[in-house]
């Protein structure tokens, strides 16, 4: 066993501490990965403030960039000293996996969310007691300067790629351009509404222009976040505490809504009226995920005379291995200015970036070592 600084969260709400743990022996399907960034999800902050279950104490983060130290001997798509990034953590043999769709295995939520391998054990232990620390969250639990990892959860890249850029891959940024491109197959020339342009849904703003979309339209309550929407993509953008969004959205798209629409705010509010600003035939898909148990209400007879449908999105539903790489692709190409989205922080500034993610100072805080 080695020792390692991580981000430990003793209990719910509480501030994270950097202390010492310990990692425990790798498995065949695992590696060590020595972490150089990782980005700040809001899923993070919403396990470490209650508002999504966890378990504690626990080591979060989930979307990794590193350099592979160590491979367990079952493991084939990654060696010592590749640089590889991290994402979600799935099966690989239940029919959604075998089919290409990954995102919706069926042990999903146990590999990514249960916080522990799939015989029970943790990757960690707490040195200062020796107590069980909860991590491999996504398959990773990347607030930390070296993670186990499964090997799932590993997209192995070029020698050249720059970590710390691409670290948000793993989870935002292919959900919102995964939703576009995967989810909703949004059409050229077709008309798009963007409910919340946080990291989420500004990589779907992106993914809408790579798509050619001729109509983008962003919705958000910060008029800094509206103006840099525009800058990547968006040819219209509304104020999210205006009273007449969908007439606006009408006038915009006449006669009676938008083809596509994606909402990533997790309000079930919002969830309303991104479904009301739907035009005949449209399609709309959650992003933002509320507390369980949250419920919302729609109008079903609408619904049902204009043809709309309505579809969750999980993780873009990508596969990570082709679609990480296709991102990095359109980046090069110009296509996928991610730089722009970006606030870097020094690990040990780790509250400033939580707080600034929180108040919308920055749209997405990546953490480096």
């Amino acid at each position: 066993m080695a020792s390692t600084q991580a981000l430990v969260a003793h209990k719910v709400k509480s501030a994270l501490v950097l202390e010492n743990v310990v990692l425990d022996n790798l498995q065949p399907d695992e590696a060590l990965v020595e972490i150089h960034a990782t980005g700040v999800c809001h899923t993070d902050l919403s396990c470490i403030d209650g508002t999504l279950p966890a378990q504690f104490p626990s080591v979060f983060g989930h979307e990794g960039g590193g350099i592979v130290k160590e491979i367990g001997s079952d493991i084939q798509n990654c060696a010592p000293g590749d640089k590889v990034l991290l994402s979600f953590a799935y099966c690989k043999s239940c029919p959604p996996c075998s089919s290409g769709h990954p995102a919706y295995c069926h042990a999903f939520a146990a590999r990514n969310f249960g916080q522990c391998r799939t015989d029970g054990s943790s990757a960690l232990k707490v040195s200062a007691s020796g107590a069980k620390c909860f991590g491999h969250f996504f398959g990773q639990s990347t607030f930390a300067r070296h993670a186990i990892v499964h090997a799932s959860s590993i997209v192995r890249v070029p020698p050249d790629t720059p970590l710390e850029l691409f670290a948000p891959l793993g989870c935002g940024m292919q959900t919102g351009s995964g939703a576009i491109l995967r989810t909703l197959d949004v059409k050229e020339g077709s008309t798009v509404a963007v409910f919340g342009v946080g990291g989420v849904g500004m990589a779907a703003i992106m993914a809408s222009k790579l798509r050619n979309a001729g109509t983008i339209i962003a919705i958000d309550l910060q008029p800094a976040r509206l103006d840099l929407a525009k800058e990547l993509g968006a040819t219209h953008t509304i104020v999210g505490s205006d009273k007449d969004i969908i007439q606006q959205i009408q006038n915009i798209c006449p006669p009676n809504g938008v083809n596509y629409a994606v909402e990533c705010t997790g309000v079930p509010t919002v969830l309303g009226t991104m479904l009301d600003s739907l035009g005949t035939r449209g399609k709309g898909a959650t992003i933002g995920a509320p507390s369980p148990g949250v419920k919302g209400s729609v109008d079903i007879f609408t619904h049902l005379v204009l043809g709309r449908e309505y579809v969750g999105c999980c993780e873009g539903d990508s596969v990570p291995h082709k679609f990480i790489p296709y991102l990095i692709e359109q980046h090069k190409a110009g296509k996928f200015p991610l730089e722009k989205l970006i606030t870097y922080y020094d690990i040990k500034d780790h509250e400033k970036a939580f707080a600034d993610t929180k108040g919308g100072r920055t749209i997405k805080a990546v953490l480096q070592w």
